[in-house]
This record gives structure tokens, C-alpha cells and sequence, in this order.
């Protein structure tokens, strides 16, 4: 008998099969190759726009893919450095290779966690309770909790033109069983989309015509607390080229051979990373679009092209691809392939991630129509914890959307569900600049400490970094600068403008063009060596130089929290508010929302319906403090 058992050995499965083991919970993880933990089918890559702030956030509540990120890199890039402070993230070009060989170690060497190597036919369900599973060998083992994470394996289907394969993703097995299962137990399913772009040869490409991209010239990290060293120079440079209208004329000659335009895939693809026959549709008055050529590892000579995603025949993807600059001679080494496989509608999860219909059953990642392995990964830690804590019966870990990205990414799941792979983006987050790179820890790490993912060693590190940024902000507040001519020589030579009255240096951060660093140039000035940390400095100066926008958005999502403050009793009865619209009726009545405030961003549930249902509850008495 197991705590907990999860089923699907991929980016969600490693977090949610690490976070019960680390919580003293004895934990199987079955999956069907354990060559394939954590493995990267489609972009050799962690971390993005949004997505790398996810990354962040997983490492500050104790999980593994940002360390695992960080010690399997190839290069590293902090994106949009030059602009604000709330969509800035990193990224990493992984090494394909080193990053599910270095996860399985982790895995394999986890306590209180065994690895079963089989795959999963059906779930053993008993009075609506999922009780533990059987496999295709027909072994069944028991647990008190089941969280699948089966990617994109459900009835997965592989589409190359008008060729259809039943197989997943690097020609494993797919998973058949538990679809028509689900379905029978009334989960909604439906079928979703990705794809991945050809790979070519590196030494058959003419680089001399691409633009070369290298990583950043300081060092950066994905995990807190624990120095990943590499080599700043010898990181892996990615090249830059792009489709030419030739790309674009065999494309449009070839549309009715590409398997989304055939009528052979069934599913919906990812409206934020189509296939390049699909942005050819969409967007046809562009002359042409961005390709970037990625290495998937140091000991391949595979290189992945970026933006070129497709589902055309083989012959047609040769002739694209020696369309493009610098891929003129280009060997393909892997083509392009479009995947289908079945996903539930997320609407049918609680917030915890565990299923309305079936209890102690839990979905995390693609299951839940998400892409991305960020995503994937969040959601499964959540799963997770929330698994363990149910077990202990302990109140739930549930995020807010001023709390992280993961908080945003499970409520826009379950509480508007999504009709296509869902892709989270700086813009789905009402509070980002609350929710950034530099302060996943502040945020979350507590959180992750007292859920017990998080070390001791760690959570000192953190309790002396939220001193430091005490102590320097008030050194700074401390710190008085005068119009002497000295000062206002260095002012000019860091590119600033001379003082005409004394000022803190705190002030003078406000300035645009000031840094929280250059006060190390003072340091006669104010008789100070200020020893901090870069990551100490540049948190402190983002908070001084935002400050008023900071508190406006800590005001506005403070607003918010009223209504998160609402309990909805579960068997409250909304056919008998009778003032409600049919509409938000109907809604209320599918989704069962926990709180007013996750009632308020269902689709279709108006203002007029929030007041109606926010007097019934206060008349109920059922308003707590959040």
C-alpha cells in the first residue's frame, strides 16, 4: 500500500513523485520508460517569457526542475533585461540529453520513492474512490492517493501528412486505457495538438548567413541559494535566420498535404506557438518569420529549429527547410511531426488539482490542456503537495494570482477551462509586477518550508537575504549625498545629472539611470563597505525605483482578496437563487467555485449574478477573513 502513486514519469510526474517522497510520503512512480524521465521531445529549452518566472517559483517551494536546469544548461539569457522588471526571465538551452539523465538520478535516489516500469491500463475506482491502479502486466498496487501526469500519451496519435501512427512522443507506447474510463465516469475529453519542428546536422549548416546569439556575459541561475558554476564563455551559441519566400511559396503549394489542412488532425493546436504552415495562414502579410537554430546537446550534432514546427510530408519538409538561409545543404537528422492526444476539461479539477468526479484522483500537466514543460512541471508539484497534505489532513496549498504564476496558470484551468493548449504569458497575470523574477523567493519559499520541500540550510539563506534587503534599504534611506563638486563628478560619469540640494541615495535611486550598485562608488562618502550580494542590490533597487506602482498593485490585489474571502459551501444550492441568469446558473452549477472571488472570473457569471450570489452568502453567514 502506497501513499501516493503517480502515473507518468514526464516533467509533471518527476515534481508531483518528488514532492510526496520529500514529504515523508511513500510514493510509486510508474512510467513506461525510465529512459524517458523528464524527457524534452519538443524544445531543448527551460524557462521564457512567464514561463521562466514558473521555474523560479517551483525551485522557491522546494522542487527540482530549476536546479536540474541549472546544472544541465548549454547557455543561459535573461529576456527583456532592457525592460521592465515584470516580464523579464531567464531561459535555458538544455542539454536534451544530461537533463533526463540528471532527473532520473535525482528520482532513482530519492527516498521513500520506487520507480515501476510499466504502463498504466486503468484505474481501480471503488465508490467513486480511485484506490490505486492496475497495469498492463496486470499488476495492481494500492494508494490513498493517484495523480495521473500522462502528458501527451492519451490515445496519442503521430501525423506526418496524411500518415496517421498510434504511438506518443519518441515512439513510445501510448496510453489507451484510461480515456474510455475517464469518459465513463463523466469527464468531458477532448482532443488537443503540438508538434515539433525537423532537427538538421550542425555540420551541414552555413552559419555565415545567420546572426549569431550567445548566452549573457554574467552569471545566472534558475535555483536560490546553492552556486551552479559554469563556464560564461564556453556556453553554446543559438543562430538566428528566418523563413525567405521560397519557404513561404512551398508552403502555400503544399497546404492541402499538411496534416492540419488535410482534415487528418482531429485537434486543436497552440494559438501561441503554431506551426509554421499555420502562421503562414494567420498571418500572410508577413514576408517572413523568425527562426532560431538551438543545440539540443553537447554530444549530438542535432540542431533544433526553433518556429519551424510542422506537420507536412517528409519530401515537402526537405524542401522547406533548404529554403532557409544557411540551411540551404542542410541534412535532416529528425522530421517534423504533429502530435494528437486527448486532454480533460480542466473545469472538472478543484483547485488543489484533485478531480470533482473521482476523489483521491489528481491530474497534473498536458492532462489538464496545458503546454509546455513549465506548466507541466508546476502543476505537478502542486499536485503534488496538495496530495500529501489531504493525506494529512492539512488545509490545502492553493496559490493566489498575486502570489505566483502557478497560482494563475491552475485558476484560468479549472476555473475558465481552455479550448486550446494553454500557454501561460506575462499578460494572463493582472498583477505581474508583483509576481517577478527577482522575488519568487520572498513570495513562495516560506510556503515550500513549511510544506517541508524546502531544507533548513536553504531557509536560513533566505530569512539572511530578507535582512540584507532590510539592511540596505535603510543604509540607503541612511545614506546623504550633497552638491559637493566631487560627488557631482561621479554623478556625471555614470551618465547621471549633478545635484542641486542634499538628497539620500534611497532618492536617488528613483532615478532611471541610477543603479543601487553605484553606491559602492561612495563608499569614502559614507565610511561603508557595502558587501552584498548582485541578486541583493538588484531587488532592492527594482523595489525603490516601483515603489509607488508596487503599492498600488499590492492595494489593488488587496481589493481582490475581499471577495477571495467569500467560502461558497459546497452543497449550496443554486437553483434556488432564483435571481441568477440561466447562464451563470448553469456555470456556478458545472464548476462549483470555492470562493466568490474564483466565482467572479467564471465566463459567463456577470457582476449582477456576484451580487446576488454575495448577498446570499453574507445573509448565510459565511464570510471568513482570508
Amino acid at each position: 500500500m502506497y501513499d501516493v502513486i503517480v502515473i507518468g514519469g514526464g516533467h509533471a510526474g518527476s515534481e508531483a513523485a518528488l514532492a510526496a517522497a520529500r514529504m515523508n510520503k511513500k510514493t510509486l512512480l510508474v512510467t513506461g520508460n525510465i529512459d524517458y524521465i523528464a524527457s524534452m521531445p519538443c524544445n531543448p529549452s527551460i524557462g521564457g517569457p512567464a514561463k521562466g518566472i514558473v521555474v523560479r517559483e517551483i525551485d522557491a517551494l522546494g522542487g527540482e526542475m530549476g536546479l536540474n536546469a541549472d546544472k544541465t544548461q548549454l547557455q543561459m539569457r535573461l529576456l527583456n533585461h532592457s525592460k521592465g522588471p515584470a516580464v523579464r526571465a531567464l531561459r535555458s538551452q538544455s542539454d536534451k540529453k544530461l537533463y533526463p539523465k540528471r532527473m532520473k538520478e535525482v528520482i532513482l535516489s530519492q527516498s521513500n520513492l520506487e520507480v515501476y516500469e510499466d504502463y498504466v491500463e486503468k484505474l481501480i475506482i471503488d465508490n467513486n474512490k480511485v484506490t490505486g491502479i492496475e497495469t498492463k502486466t496486470s499488476k495492481n498496487f494500492l494508494a490513498k492517493k493517484t495523480i495521473v501526469t500522462t502528458g501527451t500519451f492519451l490515445n496519442s496519435l503521430i501525423l506526418v501528412g496524411d500518415t496517421k501512427t498510434s504511438e506518443g512522443p519518441e515512439k513510445q507506447e501510448t496510453s489507451r486505457g484510461l480515456s474510455p474510463q475517464l469518459e465513463e465516469h463523466g469527464f468531458k475529453l477532448s482532443r488537443l495538438k503540438t508538434g515539433t519542428p525537423p532537427r538538421v546536422k550542425k555540420d551541414t549548416i552555413d552559419f555565415s548567413k545567420t546572426a549569431i546569439h550567445r548566452g549573457d556575459d554574467v552569471h545566472r541561475q534558475f535555483s536560490y541559494y546553492e552556486q551552479i558554476p559554469y563556464s560564461i564563455e564556453s556556453q553554446f551559441p543559438c543562430y538566428l535566420t528566418y523563413t525567405s519566400p521560397e519557404t513561404h511559396k512551398i508552403i502555400n503549394d503544399n497546404l492541402d498535404k499538411s496534416s492540419m489542412y488535410s482534415g487528418v488532425i482531429e485537434g486543436v493546436g497552440p494559438r501561441y506557438c503554431p506551426s509554421i504552415e499555420d502562421k503562414l495562414v494567420r498571418f500572410n502579410d508577413k514576408p517572413r518569420h523568425q527562426l532560431f537554430l538551438e543545440p539540443e546537446s553537447q554530444y549530438t550534432d542535432d540542431i533544433y529549429i526553433q518556429g519551424f514546427s510542422t506537420s507536412m510530408p517528409r519530401d515537402v519538409q526537405e524542401k522547406m527547410v533548404a529554403s532557409i538561409p544557411g540551411l540551404e545543404h542542410a541534412k535532416i537528422t529528425q522530421y517534423a511531426y504533429a502530435i494528437e492526444y486527448d486532454a480533460i476539461d480542466a473545469r472538472q479539477l478543484w483547485p488543489t488539482l484533485e478531480t470533482k468526479n473521482l476523489k483521491n484522483l489528481y491530474l497534473a500537466g498536458q492532462i489538464n490542456g496545458t503546454s509546455g514543460y513549465e506548466e507541466a512541471a508546476g502543476q505537478g508539484l502542486m499536485a503534488g503537495i496538495n496530495a500529501v497534505l489531504s493525506i494529512d489532513d492539512k488545509s490545502p496549498l492553493i496559490l493566489k494570482r498575486d502570489e505566483a504564476y502557478i497560482g494563475v496558470l491552475i485558476d484560468d484551468l479549472v476555473t475558465k477551462g481552455t479550448t486550446d493548449p494553454y500557454r501561460l504569458l506575462t499578460s494572463r497575470a493582472e498583477h505581474r509586477l508583483l509576481l517577478r523574477h527577482d522575488n519568487a523567493d520572498t513570495r513562495l519559499l516560506e510556503k515550500g518550508y513549511t510544506a517541508g520541500l524546502v531544507s533548513e540550510e536553504k531557509y536560513q539563506y533566505y530569512l539572511k537575504k530578507k535582512e540584507n534587503i532590510t539592511t540596505l534599504k535603510q543604509i540607503l534611506r541612511d545614506s546623504l549625498l550633497y552638491p559637493k563638486p566631487h560627488i557631482n563628478e561621479k554623478l556625471v560619469s555614470l551618465g547621471s545629472t549633478k545635484l542641486k540640494d542634499k538628497t539620500t541615495f534611497y532618492d536617488l535611486i528613483k532615478r532611471p539611470e541610477i543603479k543601487a550598485e553605484f553606491i559602492k562608488c561612495f563608499n569614502n562618502d559614507f565610511g561603508n563597505d557595502f558587501d552584498f550580494d548582485s541578486e541583493i542590490f538588484e531587488q532592492v533597487e527594482i523595489d525603490i525605483k516601483y515603489e509607488g506602482y508596487i503599492k498600488k498593485a499590492i492595494e489593488q490585489a488587496q481589493k481582490l482578496h475581499s471577495q477571495e474571502s467569500f467560502e461558497i459551501p459546497m452543497d449550496i444550492d443554486y437553483d434556488n437563487l432564483h435571481n441568477l441568469a440561466h447562464e451563470a446558473r448553469e456555470k456556478l452549477n458545472k464548476i462549483r467555485p470555492l470562493t466568490l472571488g474564483q466565482a467572479s472570473r467564471i465566463s459567463g457569471v456577470n457582476p449582477s449574478d456576484i451580487a446576488i450570489l454575495s448577498l446570499h452568502l453574507k445573509s448565510m453567514g459565511n464570510r471568513r477573513t482570508a
